[in-house]
């Protein structure tokens, strides 16, 4: 009897500590990636609580790590910052940087958007959106979209609506947009989903029919395919904005 109680003492405090370390090993780290949406920016290195992420200067326009991958980084609250490539100092998030809170085990796409002199609306920011890469319902897509770009539209409440539509609709004949109102530094959600195809992203000022850059097609033919695509603007700021791809599942 006292040999089997041994043996279940035992057992129970190796099943705990395994818990314990499954527990850890889920919740202590989080998944990022970086968007370089800062159009007058130049070339930068990224930290995370003082610890380099980005592998390579990180150009306007551009992603690391390239999607569909993370880099994983301390979960809670961080600190994010960034500078010129290849320096250490005069950090253009100020001296504190930026905080951000992370949940252990979820993913996040980090966009830095703004002006680097800018005020207001238009001022530095760190944008932080929560990814969900769960494959879409049978047979569908997923889109969603990120407004990274100030000078998409300049009048308060920088909002624009978006249209994602079969290749050739005419939109003045859709109500309402797939997706209303989108504010500057907001992303869509839930995603858009829809059937596998290839679909037309249209971008306009809220409330106008007038494209603010041509219709671009995006083929989504398998299904269980996720796209994020991020509204940025023109190189150096201003129109006409476009549209970066991210790859967030097959």
């Amino acid at each position: 009897m006292f040999r089997l109680l041994k043996a279940l003492s035992l057992t129970l405090t190796l099943a705990s500590v395994s818990i314990f370390a499954t527990g850890c090993g889920s919740s202590s780290q989080s998944q990022v990636r970086v968007v370089h949406a800062i159009p007058d920016g130049p070339a930068l290195d990224v930290d995370v609580n003082g610890t380099k992420i980005t592998t390579a200067a990180l150009a306007f326009g551009g992603v690391q790590p390239t999607p569909p991958a993370y880099t994983k980084v301390a979960s809670g609250n961080v600190t994010i910052q960034a500078f010129d490539t290849g320096t250490t100092t005069n950090p253009i998030f100020g001296a504190n940087g930026v905080t951000a809170n992370l949940s252990g085990s979820s993913q996040y796409t980090i966009v830095l958007a703004g002006f680097l002199n800018g005020t207001g609306n238009n001022a530095l920011a760190v944008l932080q959106k929560t990814d969900n890469n769960s494959a879409p319902t049978s047979g569908n897509v997923e889109f969603r979209i990120i407004h990274a770009s100030p000078s998409a539209s300049p009048n308060t409440p920088f909002a624009v609506d978006v249209y994602i539509v079969p290749p050739g609709t005419d939109i003045t004949q859709v109500n309402p947009p797939t997706i209303q109102g989108l504010v500057y530094q907001q992303a869509s959600n839930p995603y858009t989903s829809v059937a596998a195809g290839t679909y037309s992203v249209i971008v306009t000022t809220s409330g106008s029919k007038t494209p603010l850059i041509s219709p671009q097609d995006f083929p989504l033919p398998q299904a269980g395919m996720i796209r994020t695509l991020v509204l940025v603007d023109n190189v150096g700021g201003g129109n006409p904005p476009s549209w970066l791809e991210l790859n967030d599942l097959n």
